[in-house]
């Protein structure tokens, strides 16, 4: 499984995800940057102005919206950062021999969000490996991806702050 931890970011909770991919910085920066990569595994369509204050939109999530927010940080290859929503996402690439190290931080706008959105990103995160690896990824959404559930399961058991609404689910206590 994908695991994220539940964090402090500059006193605001968030979750977040590394890993080491045996992939060059400059092929990871593609995957997580441009709307190409990112079709096979972020869970909207997204368009991104890429430079610092740009607009980036999401679309044709089945779970929200359509909505835009703001690129804060776009240091190719190493960081992007952008709003989404109440929350901000943090993708950070560091050289790592011949590969590199992945960090997604999800700063969220509400504790209780964690263990759903860690769940999403540990499948979001299944899909950029098969997208890496050459592998078919249809995106988090798919028929063919990682079921959610077990993950969010696993995150509540596990203590991770939840009680969040679940799109298309009924109402959650924590």
């Amino acid at each position: 499984m994908n695991r994220g931890t539940f964090i402090d970011f500059e006193g605001r909770p968030a979750v977040r995800f590394e890993r080491s991919c045996p992939h060059p910085v400059e092929r990871v920066w593609a995957a997580v940057s441009e709307p190409e990569g990112l079709a096979h595994w972020f869970p909207s369509k997204v368009r991104i102005e890429p430079h610092e204050g740009g607009k980036i939109e999401f679309s044709e999530d089945p779970n929200l919206p359509a909505t835009t927010g703001t690129v804060l940080v776009f240091e190719p290859p190493h960081r992007l950062a952008f709003t989404w929503e109440g929350d901000e996402i943090h993708l950070e690439l560091t050289a790592e021999g011949e590969g590199c190290r992945l960090a997604l931080t999800n700063v969220l706008a509400a504790r209780n969000t964690a263990a759903r959105n860690a769940a999403g990103w540990s499948v979001c995160l299944t899909e950029l490996d098969r997208h890496l690896a050459g592998a078919r990824s249809e995106g988090p959404h798919s028929e063919s991806a990682e079921p959610w559930k077990p993950y969010y399961d696993a995150y509540v058991s596990e203590g991770m702050p939840s009680g969040a609404e679940i799109p298309g689910a009924p109402s959650q206590e924590s």
